[in-house]
């Protein structure tokens, strides 16, 4: 670009990455920063003169102004639409986090597996060892030899899978599309195909973005198809799986339980500390629950960033963006 471009840090996470962003970008920007809440005229001013916008939530971005890209600094994007940027405004989202949410995965699967945390240290805990020995039990479960079914195969679904394998797992996978995966996936379907991989899996690991096509997609026929020993975990959004069915399913045990890192509700200024459903998970014993954090890790929020500066140089200088989900159409 023959002129400085000038980037826009919209909302209190992005404005405080602004130094940052200044020192490890290797092209040069005129940075402004702006709370769209606390401040919204100026935001409206800020904006018409932005080639790139950074921020976290929808935002009215006007037509016919300078905006190029719309960058957000996370993942999930269900909130917003190509027919909520004008045209030609380019929406690009950030990853980062798989890694650590295929640690929590696995974390879960293990003590599932094991019940170290849940039940034999508790229990130690209190009665010592209490008749149980090496070779008196109790006795527990291996990942060795089951099988995973990854629902949506995508960054989080793969290293999910490399996980499993190193644990020596099956790995069943179904996606929109079925992409060469080399020895990581021992069977991949289509979404078609979801009663396969349902029927055959020990954990079904939900990693499917939320849209029209995939909201609800795991309901009561789809856990009546489920293994009665078969764990679900979902750290995809709550509801790509139908709320009551996956509470009945937990609650009358016919499933052996779940790991659930996304919900159905969630804090607000009328309700900050509400319970994360309208059914009561929480009194449930076969559920391993997380409010939402299976990715925040501070090496997370530093890789992430890291990409948005690394996407503003490839923007200065007219290289093609990664992570392009959609251009607007308004």
């Amino acid at each position: 670009m023959s002129e400085k471009p000038t980037l826009l840090l919209a909302g209190p996470n992005s404005i405080q990455r602004a130094g940052f962003l200044a020192e490890t970008t290797g092209t040069d920007w005129r940075i402004l920063t702006c709370d769209p809440a606390k401040e919204p005229e100026r935001f409206g001013s800020e904006i018409s003169r932005a080639d790139v916008l950074v921020g976290g939530s929808r935002l009215e971005i006007p037509a016919g102004g300078r905006l190029k890209l719309y960058q957000i600094p996370f993942t999930g994007y269900d909130w917003i639409t190509a027919d909520d940027l004008p045209r030609g405004v380019v929406f690009c989202n950030t990853h980062e986090h798989e890694s650590t949410i295929a640690e929590h995965v696995l974390l879960g699967m293990l003590e599932f597996q094991l019940g170290l945390l849940r039940v034999t240290d508790p229990e130690m805990r209190e009665r010592s060892y209490d008749g149980h020995t090496i070779a008196s039990g109790p006795m527990h479960r291996e990942l060795r030899g089951a099988t995973v079914g990854i629902v949506g195969y995508g960054h989080i679904g793969r290293e999910v899978a490399r996980r499993c394998k190193a644990f020596g797992m099956g790995v069943l996978a179904v996606s929109r599309r079925v992409r060469e995966e080399g020895g990581l996936v021992d069977w991949y379907g289509t979404v078609a195909e979801l009663d396969r991989l349902l029927a055959e899996s020990d954990f079904v690991i939900v990693c499917a973005p939320l849209d029209e096509t995939t909201r609800g997609m795991i309901g009561a026929p789809q856990f009546a198809r489920m293994k009665p020993e078969a764990v679900i975990c979902n750290v995809a959004r709550g509801e790509v799986v139908e709320e009551e069915a996956l509470y009945r399913a937990l609650a009358e045990r016919r499933i052996r339980g779940a790991i659930l890192d996304v919900w159905y509700r969630y804090p607000s200024k009328e309700d900050p500390n509400p319970w994360p459903s309208r059914f009561a998970f929480q009194a449930l014993d076969n559920v391993i629950l997380s409010p939402h954090n299976s990715a925040w890790t501070e090496a997370m929020k530093t890789r992430r960033w890291a990409f948005v500066a690394a996407q503003l140089d490839r923007f200065a200088r007219g290289e093609p963006l990664l992570n392009v989900c959609f251009e607007g159409r308004a």
